[in-house]
């Protein structure tokens, strides 16, 4: 991770918004923006001011050694984090190109525990259409970079409609489809030959307990 990473780690961490940081630093929302951004970096006493508002030490946020926040507990080291990445709405994946449209100050951001690329978006799940294998309020993580095989788990766009869906991909021959984790869904599957468009593979899956 670099600096903007590890300072929207642990915003994410202490639950705090681009806002919170803004108040309680004093800087402006430019400013904050530009250290989410990886712009520029906090320096001189700003460095000790965020990283007392983060609770951590200076020098990690500066180079990722030292205290980070996390004390030591009886639970497994957390896994490498790859990155921070914003969730967004269904209508904005529906129209997804670049991570950098999305303004930090705006967007809610979650680490993402494996390799994706910088692009990568978050989506929360909404409906029973992907139930049980995923619920409501679930949320994850899209990768626009990996290949839609046979059998992944897809977010895409038709043609007709202003935003993305969330189904399964299935692949047979020339056809492609798409197909509700739901057997009791309406329309369980979708022939999406030259309709559609596949936005992201969806890489992983967080939920709340």
């Amino acid at each position: 991770m670099d600096i903007s990473n590890r300072i929207k780690y642990r915003m994410s961490a202490l639950d705090l918004r681009a806002v919170d940081v803004v108040k309680a630093t004093g800087v402006s929302k430019g400013t904050v923006s530009q250290w989410l951004n990886g712009i520029a970096k906090p320096g001189g006493k700003n460095i000790i001011v965020v990283a007392k508002v983060l609770k951590c030490d200076p020098e990690w946020l500066l180079t990722g050694e030292g205290h980070s926040g996390t004390e030591p507990s009886n639970v497994e080291p957390a896994p490498e984090i790859h990155g921070m990445f914003p969730v967004i709405s269904w209508v904005q994946a529906g129209d997804w190109s670049a991570i950098h449209e999305i303004n930090p100050l705006d967007a809610e951001y979650y680490p993402c525990p494996i390799k994706c690329s910088d692009n990568t978006f978050i989506l929360k799940v909404r409906g029973m259409s992907m139930s049980p294998k995923f619920s409501e309020g679930d949320v994850i993580f899209v990768d626009p970079a990996v290949q839609p095989t046979n059998g992944k788990y897809v977010i895409a766009r038709l043609d007709d409609e202003n935003e993305a869906t969330f189904k399964q991909l299935i692949i047979e021959g020339e056809h492609k489809y798409l197909k509700a984790a739901n057997p009791a869904w309406p329309t369980p599957i979708q022939a999406i030959n030259g309709n559609c468009t596949l936005v992201g593979v969806v890489i992983y899956v967080g939920r709340s307990l």
